[in-house]
């Protein structure tokens, strides 16, 4: 069992974050120049994919969605789902500009991971909903002999990190010192012999406090 997991193309949202208060988070557009990192990472996602066939989770975010569309893989596709949980944490409503960053630094001062967005999210909260669509995953991919070996999440930073903490039962220290990777710039998971294993760790903005590593 593979999966590959990719984050969305540069979004309006990663240059403007006053986008956020015109404009929903789930429908916010990918710039021109993250529609063209998508369709230059389509070749790329093709030949780590191999020759398929490929099962795709896609979030359903605009973003992410547009990101799935410009890779141009459907020839490999044999099943897309849009999967309400691997969208990005809900950030609440973020049309006052100042409540957005208040919010922001009481996020950085309590902790990304247990600090709850109001009206929205905290990190555990997206932490619960990819462990519950992971184990839904591995029991789907059991009884169904037709799903594909290979799994393509396109999906979000956060998520991303997120879903691999729970894959490698990281510390919620280790966690929050870990940065999202780039714009469609994927990572594999691997599970062999009833281990996992990634082929790349994310970036680290700090050491982790406990000492922990990937």
């Amino acid at each position: 069992m593979r999966i590959l997991l990719l984050r969305h193309a540069e979004s309006l949202g990663n240059v403007d974050e006053l986008a956020y208060c015109r404009i929903p988070d789930h429908a916010l557009p990918l710039t021109t120049r993250g529609e063209e990192q998508a369709r230059a990472a389509g070749p790329v996602v093709r030949e780590l994919l191999g020759p398929g066939p490929v099962a795709v989770y896609v979030s359903p975010y605009v973003r992410t969605q547009r990101t799935l569309q410009l890779l141009d893989i459907d020839d490999m596709v044999t099943r897309t789902v849009a999967e309400p949980r691997l969208r990005e944490q809900d950030w609440g409503n973020l049309q006052d500009p100042v409540e957005q960053e208040i919010q922001k630094l009481k996020r950085h001062e309590f902790g990304h991971f247990f600090y709850r967005l109001a009206h929205g999210e905290s990190g555990a909260d997206v932490d619960d909903r990819v462990a519950a669509f992971l184990a839904e995953l591995k029991d789907r991919m059991k009884e169904d002999h037709d799903h594909p070996d290979t799994v393509l999440l396109v999906t979000h930073g956060l998520t991303m990190r997120l879903l691999c903490r729970r894959v490698f039962s990281w510390s919620i220290d280790l966690f929050e010192s870990l940065s999202n990777p780039n714009q469609v710039d994927p990572r594999i998971l691997t599970l062999s012999h009833g281990m996992w294993t990634l082929d790349r760790p994310f970036p680290q903005w700090r050491p982790s406090p406990d000492g922990t590593t990937q």
